[in-house]
């Protein structure tokens, strides 16, 4: 028998496949190195041979992991002239790293 709050509660929060792709976008932030090109990211627009200067890792590391970082929609690459640009896809990834940031200033 499911009690009033039990349907008050589950009538509030997302389905079940919303929750699961939310996980897996908390997936993706779970590695430091994405997290570290996003940081960069929302400092300044970067193309790869920047990033792994700034990061000291190799292009095609950097190549992979943007990749991942492009299929879950946290960055998009513009093409300038024969090089590729990356920004965060929009400010809604630029708060997720500054609402973690916050919280884990939290004293």
């Amino acid at each position: 028998m499911t009690t009033n709050l039990a349907k008050q509660v589950k009538s509030k929060i997302a389905d079940e496949d919303t929750i699961n792709e939310l996980a897996e976008l908390f997936k993706v932030f779970a590695d430091s190195t994405r997290t570290k090109i996003m940081s960069c990211l929302e400092v300044k627009d970067l193309n790869v041979g920047e990033l792994a200067e700034i990061l000291g890792m190799t292009v095609s590391a950097v190549s992979h992991q943007l990749r991942v970082l492009r299929s879950a929609k946290l960055v998009k690459g513009t093409k300038e002239g024969k090089e590729v640009k990356y920004s965060l896809d929009d400010n809604h990834v630029a708060m997720i790293i500054e609402c973690g940031l916050s919280h884990l200033r939290e004293e």
